[in-house]
């Protein structure tokens, strides 16, 4: 058996340059640190010192009146949550299909690819509250007996996928065209099928590259799930508009709002995340 060799310890040098970089890091993080204070402090002293500083903050930032709203907003928010799981699962299965049907090459499939881009163009340009209004109003004055009544929450989902999947199945397609051609053509050679060949070769990797945007899809998708309630759906923002009504004051709108923003926080900082690993991942080996 051969014996473990020992770990090299670093040099003097290497061991002073980590201290003066590490020194340095401190620095840095004291200094932004002292840098953001003392922005913070200006911002808020020029604020509350406007003339109106203090009807404004009555009637936004009244705790009694924020903590009095705070169960309806959150309960609302569980519906928004409830459809922001739904729409989505929904956009990217039927975003991936419109993609994988934009990159058929088939002649035969030219009706498809030509549903898929008409689609794709015509819904994103397409302002999503018009898509709500057309589905959350259109469908139930086609009067369809054998649909009943359907729940606002479940037309807003349809609303948002119907829009969301248009640009997610670009974003799809980016990276599917992003894969070089002559691994397509040597999982052909190897005896694999075209579906294979997307499932197992291609698909794999666009979607490991378009990661980040699609983060950023989801993001968005997050803001606008508050807009289902134009339809009637007593979600966080529909409940705020009610607290509102009810103690005469906005308070609750900004309740609403700071609850987005904390849904929308951990998902910001997951892109980031996986933007940096797969930036790393594509320059490692880069560097000398």
């Amino acid at each position: 058996m051969t014996e473990l060799q020992p770990q090299p310890q670093p040099s003097e040098a290497e061991l002073s340059r980590r201290a003066f970089r590490q020194t340095r890091k401190r620095k840095s993080t004291l200094i932004a640190f002292i840098s953001t204070l003392l922005f913070a402090a200006a911002v808020w002293f020029g604020l509350i010192s406007t003339p109106g500083w203090s009807r404004v903050s009555q009637s936004f930032f009244d705790w009694p009146t924020a903590v009095a709203s705070l169960p309806r907003v959150l309960e609302g928010l569980l519906l928004n949550l409830r459809v922001l799981v739904f729409a989505v699962i929904g956009v990217l299965f039927f975003g991936l299909l419109l993609a994988v049907l934009r990159t058929l090459r088939n002649p035969i499939f030219f009706p498809l690819r030509l549903f898929a881009r008409v689609y794709v163009d015509f819904f994103r340009g397409l302002p999503l509250i018009i898509v709500l209004y057309l589905v959350g109003f259109g469908i139930p004055g086609l009067r369809l007996e054998w649909l009943g009544r359907i729940p606002a929450e479940v037309l807003g989902t349809v609303a948002l996928t119907m829009t969301y999947s248009a640009y997610v199945a670009e974003v799809f397609r980016a990276g599917i065209e992003s894969i070089h051609p002559s691994q397509r053509l040597a999982a052909r050679s190897l005896g694999l099928s075209y579906g294979k060949t997307m499932r197992l070769v291609v698909l794999p990797q666009a979607i490991r590259r378009v990661a980040p945007p699609l983060m950023n899809d989801f993001v968005a998708l997050q803001k606008d799930v508050g807009l289902i309630s134009i339809l009637g759906a007593i979600d966080a923002v529909r409940g705020a508009q009610i607290e509102v009504a009810k103690f005469a004051n906005f308070t609750p709108y900004v309740v609403a709002g700071l609850l987005f923003v904390l849904l929308a926080i951990p998902t910001v900082r997951f892109a980031d995340r996986i933007s940096a690993k797969l930036a790393s991942r594509e320059q490692a080996g880069s560097t000398l």
